[in-house]
């Protein structure tokens, strides 16, 4: 049996964005896609606004408009829709799935990014990659043709390079190798070379690092092209500078065991917050 990709709605626009492009997704992995709509997950000005039966018509609604759309863009995709009463988290969480997709809200722009609440938790509970997906997607736009994915000696780990190569093999898209490189971070900051020429000089194991990191990739992925990056900064503003321009960003997330939620790091928040463009996050141990 194929796993699904799931795609968690509640009517919103958001949400709704985020079905089309697991839609997308799934023709890509060959997938069938599961759209889940829980109760609980009406949005709340729909409820204040139109009362909980009008609300529910309202969520319906979309659902059915979601579904003809669905149809029409994606005539063979197998795709099933639940309506479930409880918990948005739980109602996600339970569904067999290869990988769960939601949208966010959004604020307008690159600065300002407010996740929800439900996406969050679902993230920070998930044993399986979850996709976050922003208000503004285009499922009928062209693809920018990469897949953005960062590498750090400091918390290396395989799961989330690997999905960003599948995800850029499906795609027939390039694989943008990002490593950020903190000055203060690795040297200290009452060593930190003042002059640009010096401090190239000490990027150079950053350049190396990133290489050998690389390589093994190269020789498991022989179709996916790979451009490496390396950029000065830190690695929240670096990563999400580095998707600007891609059709996925891909970062890891560390889990603490079976079942337990696992708080964000740094990192990963800034960028759920504030990247251009759909983000996966991968769980690893």
């Amino acid at each position: 049996m194929l796993h699904s990709v799931v795609a968690g709605v509640d009517g919103s626009p958001q949400s709704l964005t985020a079905a089309d492009w697991a839609a997308r997704e799934a023709v890509l992995r060959g997938r069938p896609l599961r759209i889940v709509c829980a109760r609980e997950a009406l949005p709340s000005e729909a409820e204040r606004a139109l009362g909980p039966q009008n609300g529910y018509a309202w969520a319906e609604e979309r659902l059915e408009q979601l579904e003809r759309r669905l149809g029409e863009r994606h005539p063979d995709l197998p795709v099933e829709i639940l309506r479930e009463s409880g918990s948005p988290v739980q109602s996600v969480l339970a569904q067999d799935a290869e990988l769960l997709v939601l949208g966010s809200r959004g604020l307008t722009g690159v600065a300002g990014h407010l996740m929800g609440s439900v996406s969050l938790a679902v993230v920070g509970r998930s044993e399986r990659p979850v996709v976050l997906v922003r208000a503004g997607y285009d499922p009928g736009a062209p693809e920018h043709g990469a897949v953005a994915v960062g590498f750090d000696f400091h918390h290396e780990a395989d799961e989330p390079v690997a999905f960003a190569f599948e995800a850029a093999a499906a795609r027939g898209a390039v694989i943008r190798a990002v490593h950020v490189w903190d000055a203060q971070r690795a040297y200290g900051w009452a060593t930190i070379p003042q002059d640009m020429e010096v401090l190239d000089e000490y990027e150079g194991p950053a350049r190396r690092y990133l290489a050998d990191a690389v390589a093994p990739w190269r020789e498991r992925y022989p179709s996916v092209g790979i451009t490496e990056e390396v950029v000065r900064g830190s690695a929240g503003p670096g990563l999400i500078t580095a998707g600007t321009g891609t059709d996925l960003l891909v970062v890891g997330h560390r889990v603490h065991g079976k079942g337990r939620p696992s708080p964000l790091g740094h990192v990963t928040h800034a960028v759920l917050h504030h990247a251009p463009c759909p983000v996966a996050v991968v769980p690893h141990g």
